[in-house]
């Protein structure tokens, strides 16, 4: 192929079912979740609450370069904390950075900003 990838026109039916990958995240979620210390998870909850009430843009990584919270023993623990806080309405979704966690080699990661009900709310 001379080192260019293979496209398609279209997409091929039955390549890619979302439902069923939407339920493999959920369920790799709920496992790091589950093996998680209960001090690092705490740790890092209020880290993000700490971030979030600044009202600028972060990740993982900012986390941990502020001395907020040490690296987890595993990657996989980033995600439930971010889900947790993201449903309790403290963080939003504020697009994707490359990362700047030297353990990731600048993949691609989601930014995140505190919520304005979440920053007005620990204002007072």
């Amino acid at each position: 192929m001379n080192g260019q990838q293979l496209q398609f026109s279209e997409p091929v039916q039955g390549t890619a079912n979302i439902a069923a990958g939407e339920t493999a995240k959920a369920d790799a979620m709920a496992r790091a979740g589950a093996a998680t210390t209960i001090e690092w998870a705490e740790a890092c909850a209020n880290a993000i609450e700490l971030m979030a009430r600044r009202g600028t843009v972060f990740q993982a990584a900012d986390l941990i370069a502020e001395g907020l919270v040490d690296e987890p023993d595993s990657p996989s623990r980033w995600g439930p904390a971010f889900l947790r806080a993201s449903r309790a309405g403290v963080i939003e979704p504020a697009g994707v950075q490359q990362s700047r966690r030297a353990t990731v080699h600048r993949s691609l990661c989601r930014a995140w900003t505190g919520t304005e009900t979440y920053r007005n709310g620990a204002a007072t």
